[in-house]
């Protein structure tokens, strides 16, 4: 049997019906449309007056040409996102030794961008001219050398996406303070890097046996030094000298950096100028008085180099507000380990979990957006996540973590954090009151 085709007539008519839908609909979405075109009328007119530059109005912007091309060499933000800025303390008595962080709670995807990307400083930022500068490669190696900017681009490059992560971020005694996600751990950020793998620079040098670690010296007036394993040096380590698809800025190590993926943030030496193989760490300051995990019995971890899977919730986080109904859950997961598998999230303060959706990319040692729907009733509630990496860690509960660690370590907190709604919306930090 033949389909029966409508007339034009019917056609007109169900063109007419869903044009007319399509219309309530998007009256429906700004204002109440009353049943009487009368009504209807009054809207449109009640909210011409209210947006002059909203429907149905034309906008000012289209009545002139906009900006010139090429008013702005190096492309800038709108300035209607001039709140999205790096965190800065307000608190910092010098600047030369401090940090800020990323406002991860204002961002979308997991790539941080180069102007937000957190920074971490022990001697203030060196500006380095790039045909001045030089890399030594010394010690037990069988052919020391001494490499320009242009000798290290000669090498095979790749481009990876990776997070870096202050092991600071945040300390145990400092989580009751924070407001904002930016305030807790925004000394983490993730960006696609570019450069030469360790192990090729230092095969060309030929590392002579007994070589058990890298000592990497950076340019800073603080010469941070830091020992590497050489077990990672000839694993995933990098030499990098582009960040997002641009050279390093200074604040990450202009011209060059070493990047340890997983690796505690502060092992990736910036302004790298040496790197020495020896039988031996240089038991540095970097990594005996800092960055050492001190235990409740004195004795502190040392070496701790991985940072361990990590998740916050970034929407809605600390100084936002809700609106009762549909909400989606959003934020961020990584491990040093390797890939994020599992993100769950919690709504009536971890009496029940729920697994989240993972937003591709999932890769290695980067930062994973996970999302879950959620539809808020209007009552109180503490929302958090816990992350599982591809090892079968699992993000500890911040009791559990210091049941095993005590409460004197600075470094590697890790623990799952919460986030406390009030029934008016308000969104503040979800941890007990100290």
């Amino acid at each position: 049997m033949s389909e029966k085709r409508p007339s034009g007539n019917e056609t007109a008519d169900t063109e007419r019906v869903a044009l007319k839908s399509r219309r309530r609909f998007l009256y429906q979405g700004s204002v109440l449309v009353g049943s009487s075109v009368a009504a209807g009328l009054a809207a449109e007119s009640a909210l011409a007056q209210e947006l002059p530059n909203g429907p149905p109005n034309v906008p000012a912007w289209m009545k002139i040409p906009g900006a010139d091309t090429g008013a702005q060499p190096y492309g800038t933000p709108s300035p209607f996102e001039k709140h999205v800025v790096k965190n800065i303390p307000k608190s910092l008595k010098q600047y030369t030794s401090a940090s800020v962080r990323t406002p991860l709670q204002e961002l979308d995807g997991i790539i941080t961008p180069n102007g937000l990307f957190y920074e971490r400083h022990h001697g203030g930022v060196p500006e380095i001219e790039p045909a001045q500068h030089r890399l030594m490669v010394h010690g037990l190696v069988e052919r020391p050398l001494i490499l320009t900017m242009e000798d290290i681009k000669r090498f095979p490059a790749e481009s990876q996406i990776y997070f870096l992560e202050c092991s600071g971020n945040p300390d145990f005694k400092a989580i009751h303070a924070g407001r904002t996600a930016s305030d807790l751990v925004g000394l983490v950020s993730c960006a696609e890097w570019t450069g030469v793998r360790l192990r090729t620079v230092l095969e060309e040098a030929g590392i002579k046996p007994g070589a058990k670690w890298v000592i990497a010296e950076g340019a800073d007036a603080a010469a941070l030094t830091r020992s590497i394993p050489i077990e990672k040096c000839l694993d995933d380590a990098l030499l990098v000298y582009s960040q997002n698809g641009e050279r390093l800025r200074p604040q990450q190590g202009y011209p060059l950096r070493v990047l340890l993926p997983g690796f505690e943030g502060n092992m990736s030496v910036k302004w790298l100028r040496r790197l020495n193989v020896t039988h031996e760490p240089a038991y540095s300051r970097e990594e005996t008085s800092k960055y050492t995990d001190l235990m409740p019995d004195g004795k502190a971890r040392q070496f701790t180099f991985m940072m361990e899977a990590k998740s916050i919730i970034t929407r809605p986080s600390g100084t936002q507000r809700i609106e009762r109904g549909f909400n989606e859950i959003t934020g961020i997961a990584w491990s040093g380990r390797g890939k994020i598998v599992r993100v769950e999230v919690s709504v009536d303060d971890g009496r029940s979990w729920q697994e989240a959706h993972l937003q591709a990319p999932v890769l290695t040692k980067a930062l994973t957006r996970f999302r879950s729907a959620w539809t808020w009733n209007g009552e109180a509630a503490v929302i958090q996540s816990r992350a599982t990496d591809e090892t079968g860690y699992v993000q500890p509960g911040f009791t559990e973590l210091t049941n095993a660690r005590g409460l004197n370590s600075f470094y590697h907190n890790n623990a799952v954090i919460p986030w406390r709604i009030a029934s008016s919306g308000e969104v503040s930090n979800g941890y007990p009151k100290a």
